[in-house]
């Protein structure tokens, strides 16, 4: 008989052959199965799995119901071969997640963040480069934030200025052409990370210190650290992130800044959405509507322009 953690390692193997990454539910049910370990249970009762998911203190009952749709999930698989699991019935736990309003960075506050990375201290001065590089380009493109660190060098045209993102989000793949500042931007860095770490084997574009491909955690991490530096978070002690503007806010801002001056520049919205969808990756241009709901001066500019349109009969 396997041990819940072999199980888990077959389950997410049989996901992945899918041809789903299945990353962040992977390590989240192996943080199940740590607890589980430390119960000493072999197998999944309901009444285990309400408590593991009911853990995190301070959150959305959405957060709860996720972790434990996870498991219910995990749990479904696994009962195939091991008839004594329990399978947590479905809406044990109730809550819609409520989408965050989007923080929308000022250029202002752009060039202090990068600013502030620019200052972050290092041995070889290579973490500075590679986080003024980093913001700037989220800034300039709406990356997704894991796009950015995902890059390989051989992704990054330096000649004719366009990026590769490979199997991104719902394992799509694009082209991102880039401005000519951008280009040069990426150029510098590129320069300065051979400098820095001439005897790397990394593929990855972006490097740590250490010359190695940049992660989640420490992206995010040192996020919070300059932005704590510029008085966009507070610093709340203990180690916590805390709340406040997020990396994943500089893509809202890039999408918010492009609608805006759309509609200052009398352009049909309508018409040219379908562009920025395809640019940003979104596989329903349902989702890039999203931010002209979700940002009340875009939701302005949307109702001025229809009603222009209603007083010229056009609607």
């Amino acid at each position: 008989m396997n041990t819940l953690r072999e199980s888990l390692k077959q389950y997410v193997d049989l996901r992945r052959a899918f041809g789903t990454k299945y990353q962040e539910p992977a390590q989240t049910l192996g943080y199940f199965v740590d607890f589980m370990e430390r119960k000493g249970a072999r197998l999944i009762t309901t009444k285990l799995a309400m408590q593991w998911a009911m853990q995190p203190q301070g959150v959305q009952h959405a957060t709860w119901a996720r972790r434990l749709t996870m498991v219910r999930r995990f749990a479904c698989w696994l009962s195939a071969s091991e008839p004594l699991t329990q399978v947590p019935p479905p809406r044990l736990i109730a809550g819609r997640r409520r989408r965050k309003p989007p923080y929308i960075f000022s250029d202002d506050e752009i060039a202090r963040l990068m600013s502030a990375a620019a200052e972050l201290s290092s041995p070889s001065g290579l973490r500075a480069a590679t986080y003024t590089t980093l913001i700037g380009l989220y800034a300039a493109t709406g990356l997704r934030p894991g796009e950015a660190w995902a890059l390989d060098r051989s992704d990054v045209d330096l000649r004719s200025g366009i990026l590769t993102t490979r199997q991104s989000k719902f394992g799509k793949s694009r082209l991102v052409p880039v401005t000519e500042s951008t280009r040069l931007a990426l150029e510098r860095y590129q320069q300065r990370r051979v400098e820095c770490a001439p005897q790397t084997r990394s593929e990855a574009f972006f490097l740590s210190e250490r010359g190695r491909r940049l992660n989640a955690t420490s992206v995010r991490r040192t996020f919070v650290k300059v932005s704590r530096t510029v008085g966009l978070r507070i610093d709340v002690g203990n180690g916590r992130v805390g709340h406040g503007p997020r990396l994943q806010d500089i893509r809202h801002s890039f999408a918010t800044r492009t609608l805006i001056d759309w509609y200052r520049g009398g352009l049909d919205v309508t018409l040219e959405l379908p562009k920025l969808a395809t640019y940003l990756g979104h596989v329903d241009v349902g989702h890039t509507y999203w931010y002209v709901e979700g940002v009340p001066e875009l939701l302005g500019l949307a109702a001025e322009r229809l009603g222009s349109h209603v007083s010229r009969g056009r609607v």
